[in-house]
């Protein structure tokens, strides 16, 4: 491929969080890539992986290549000669050339970036706490046009030698740069309002605030003549050199028009994509069946893949992991896509935002005589494909209603349904106002009872976990609302929630997509979940009260635990400046730790068969109101092995939380009663130091490091007073320090590589205990004792 000109701008929105009606974030937050220039180059952030490191795979290469195995990341862009990407958490921007020799262009703590583009030449970010564009490469002249350190925005996105942004005050759009397109591009623009942007070699397209496709610029080769421009009938956009391309909203397949009409949809006409990415004169796709990468177009001439077949990419997300809250909810399979690093935020449906209007009025393209018949043609076969569905799906669900009690009195509802509560002082109404009568009301309690009195212990739900109607839990949550999430477990979202009958409880609702493959191979995680908590009944594991399995809806409903996730109390922003809270002293951390290993102690030992969690981390471990610490989350569990050795392996596939899983388990899939061990051993140091289990350090220019390696080598070196939480303070008098020393040596004995290495549990509660005990003993000393540290 020989290098033009004027190049492309990769830039392809995949997710959009709509904030409040119109304004979007939108532009640049893509997990695809395109590199043009030389041999073309495609790459993405792979999915399902405890990191979410970058893969490439170039036409001279028959394999993808790792890209920073060891370093997860957030969004990526590629250009002319090179590719871009932000680093997770937004801290720091790489850039690699062709060679993939990486250069670093960005770090900065406190002024996080949220998007990245680039075209030939610029590339640029915006920044999360002032909403400013920078920019890097490009002339001296290109990075004196940039917009004033004034002017924000919600969507940027860069092509030849310009770039355009979307300010978040008007929703107008601004360009700058060295090329006499971009002010041409922004006078064509005036004053119409745009949600998001995407550039091209040198023109650029966006959604307007009542959902059109505006397109501006060049139009040499019909890159600006939309073939159907429907109000909300795209979410997607990638603009080569020549071409656009769109993503339909309404079953995810790509049009492209412009390049003199070579593009050929005959590749993607009944495929289904999440995200689209441009070349020169290419376009390559995330495909929504499997995740994988096809291109197309006169330019795609590979020796190696043809036109429409897949690349030797792994599976690649379909969007940014992301730490903050979806507006729009959450992708299906996210937290699996995600490895619990995050979640993938769910593209907004902007058509329910608003009601179409008039299309906007463009620049006069020439057009043949056929081509406003063709369009109208395709306009009124996409009105009479929507009625169709539309009347369908009205037929359907009047069926619906009345087979599912609306004349026969049944009362279950299952997600396809999903009922809207009004007000939660008024669960007993549905938002038709229509209040439920006495006799349902009688109904629904007796079948209620006649479940429990079936279910017994033959039944894979024991008999003392209630069965819920659906609609009472959501109900009991106010619809399932935002307001009411505390939190994410192994296979969906957790709210808090109150009973009917007074019961504060918390809800765990799985995830209605398709589960991932992990799941389907022995269990689910809610069949895991509610298998292991109906029989298991300890102080200090989390009580399930009952379930829900309605259709496609699986629900589990706990005891609720009125002080949070331990998690929260060492790492919540709103405490890491707090020396008041109760958690801040060593003898409740101590408690807390001891009550935790209590209840790993019972799954070990006492539970038959033994039982291995998989997945013990600090969000895991919840303190009630008596602030007793419990286990919870057992979607990862697996019953152990029913030999009385404290050290039995089996080979089973990792899983678990970056940061937690145990190296041992996660390199050979060896998991062991040991692996819990290990979990626990950074819950200790967790309590120890106040830090994650990954956290950046400032010493090393913000790289990630791991708990276990800031804490391990002070603990060996009897420097341990350097690394205690200092919310907490030093600890006095001597049988504190004795314990805080005891608690520290056993964490770094339950940390080691090898887990023949470490302790047991019942070791580990053994000096815990003694650990405590100290701070009721002010006449003796611990050390008097043997430390328990019994290795296979």
């Amino acid at each position: 491929m020989t290098t033009p000109a004027a190049a492309v701008s990769t830039v392809v929105v995949t997710l959009v969080n709509i904030f409040i009606y119109v304004q979007a974030l939108g532009g640049s937050a893509t997990t695809l890539a395109v590199v043009y220039g030389g041999a073309a180059t495609v790459c993405g952030i792979v999915a399902n992986q405890p990191i979410q490191r970058i893969q490439c795979w170039r036409d001279d290469q028959s394999t993808a290549t790792p890209i920073s195995p060891d370093v997860s990341f957030d969004f990526i862009a590629g250009g002319l000669d090179g590719f871009a990407a932000v680093r997770s958490g937004g801290f720091s921007l790489l850039y690699w050339n062709t060679s993939f020799v990486p250069k670093r262009l960005y770090l900065n703590n406190s002024n996080l970036l949220t998007t990245v583009t680039m075209g030939d030449a610029p590339i640029c970010a915006i920044t999360n706490s002032t909403r400013n564009a920078v920019c890097w490469r490009g002339d001296s002249s290109f990075t004196s046009q940039q917009p004033n350190g004034s002017s924000q925005f919600i969507a940027i996105s860069s092509g030849s030698k310009f770039s355009c942004g979307v300010l978040e005050s008007s929703n107008r759009v601004v360009c700058w740069g060295n090329s006499d397109i971009a002010s041409t591009i922004q006078s064509e623009f005036g004053n119409d309002t745009m949600m998001n942007i995407y550039a091209g070699g040198r023109h650029a397209c966006g959604m307007n605030t009542t959902g059109f496709l505006i397109c501006r610029g060049d139009n040499n080769n019909g890159q600006l003549d939309v073939p159907s421009n429907l109000s909300y009938e795209y979410f997607g956009l990638a603009l080569g050199m020549n071409h656009t391309c769109g993503i339909r909203s309404v079953n995810h397949t790509v049009v492209c028009w412009g390049g003199n009409g070579a593009f050929s949809s005959n590749v993607t006409e009944e495929v289904s994509f999440e995200s689209i990415a441009a070349g020169l004169d290419f376009t390559c796709g995330l495909t929504t069946s499997n995740f994988s990468v096809v291109c197309w177009g006169p330019g795609w001439t590979s020796n190696m893949y043809a036109q429409g077949a897949a690349l030797p990419l792994p599976m690649i997300l379909p969007g940014p992991c992301v730490q903050s809250n979806c507006t729009c909810g959450i992708y299906p399979q996210s937290q699996n896509l995600c490895f619990g690093n995050g979640n993938i935020c769910r593209p907004c449906d902007f058509s329910i935002l608003a009601p179409p209007t008039s299309p906007p009025s463009l620049p006069p393209p020439p057009l043949s005589p056929s081509s406003p018949s063709r369009r109208l043609r395709r306009g009124l076969l996409a009105f009479a494909i929507v009625g169709s569905v539309g009347t369908f799906a009205g037929i359907c669900s009047i069926i619906y209603f009345l087979w599912t009690g609306g004349c026969f009195g049944k009362k279950k509802v299952h997600n396809s349904v999903q009922p809207t509560i009004t007000a939660t002082s008024n669960v007993g109404q549905l938002s038709s106002g229509s209040p439920v009568s006495r006799s349902s009301t009688l109904r629904r309690q007796g079948s209620r009872l006649m479940r429990r009195q079936r279910s017994g212990t033959s039944s894979k739900h024991a008999d003392r976990a209630e069965e819920f109607l659906f609609t009472d839990l959501a109900a009991a949550t106010n619809n399932f609302s935002l307001e009411n999430k505390i939190g994410a477990g192994s296979f969906g979202i957790v709210y808090k929630g109150k009973l009917p009958d007074g019961r504060e409880v918390a809800i765990k609702r799985g995830e209605t997509g398709t589960r991932m493959k992990k799941f389907q191979e022995k269990e689910s995680a809610f069949d895991s979940e509610l298998s292991f908590l109906s029989r298991l009944h300890h102080k200090h594991l989390v009580r399930l009260v009952g379930y829900c399995e309605e259709k496609d809806e699986r629900l589990l409903v706990y005891e609720y635990m009125k002080n949070g996730a331990l998690f929260d109390h060492l790492h919540d922003k709103n405490n890491v400046e707090k020396s008041s809270s109760i958690v801040n002293s060593w003898k409740m951390r101590i408690k807390i730790a001891l009550d935790a290993a209590r209840g790993i102690e019972y799954l070990h030992n006492y539970a038959v068969p033994p039982i291995i969690h998989r997945d013990i981390k600090s969000s895991n471990i919840l303190i009630d109101a008596n602030w007793i610490a419990r286990v919870s989350d057992f979607g990862l569990s697996l019953m152990g092995p029913e030999s009385n050795r404290d050290y039995s392996s089996r080979p089973v596939k990792a899983a678990g939380t970056v940061g937690y899983i145990d190296p041992e388990y996660y390199g050979l899939n060896v998991l062991t009663a040991k692996s819990d061990v290990y979990g626990l051993g950074v819950v200790l140091l967790e309590l120890l130091t106040g830090k994650r289990a990954i956290f950046k350090t400032e010493e090393n220019g913000g790289a990630p490091m791991s708990v276990v390696d800031f804490g391990v080598p002070a603990i060996m070196a009897g420097e341990l007073t350097k690394i205690l939480d200092n919310r907490v303070g030093p600890p006095e008098p001597s049988e504190e320090v004795e314990a805080v020393e005891l608690v520290a040596y056993t964490a770094m004995h339950c940390v080691h590589l090898e887990g023949k290495d470490r302790p047991t549990i019942s070791d580990i509660v053994s000096n815990l205990e003694r650990a405590l005990a100290a701070f009721d003993d002010s006449h003796g000393s611990i050390s008097s004792g043997p430390i328990s540290f019994v290795s296979d």
